[in-house]
């Protein structure tokens, strides 16, 4: 089982950036495919970007391709997520998941979820 606990979430600016983390431990956090998903107030939770055990394949959601960055850090047990140029429909509670099977996780779904941390973005 693996355990995952968000950070880096806040208030920013439209056009800002804020780096997300997401801290593993328990069971091995590099055997695992990670992604992350995203849900705003009266919305269903979304597929933001996941991310291949190794670090060597990636997807986007389209809404997220040329601002967001997913990467991993197995030897830290972290995932990351970089957004920039944020807009304020990025306003959501964004979550960490891992599953064993990378195109679960691109099909919405995970065996291992965070907690989530909240980020808003001003107009």
């Amino acid at each position: 089982q693996v355990q995952l606990v968000e950070s880096g979430g806040g208030l920013v600016q439209a056009g800002g950036s804020l780096r997300l983390s997401c801290a593993g431990s328990g069971r091995s956090f590099s055997t695992y495919a990670m992604g992350w998903f995203r849900q705003a107030p009266g919305k269903e939770r979304e597929f933001v970007a996941a991310i291949t055990w190794g670090g060597g394949g990636t997807s986007y959601a389209d809404s997220v391709k040329g601002r967001f960055t997913i990467s991993r850090d197995n030897a830290k047990s972290t995932l990351y997520l970089q957004m920039s140029s944020l807009k304020p429909e990025d306003t959501a509670v964004y979550y960490c998941a891992g599953d064993e099977q990378y195109n679960r996780l691109v099909r919405g779904a995970g065996d291992y979820w965070g907690q989530g941390t909240q980020v808003t973005v001003s107009s």
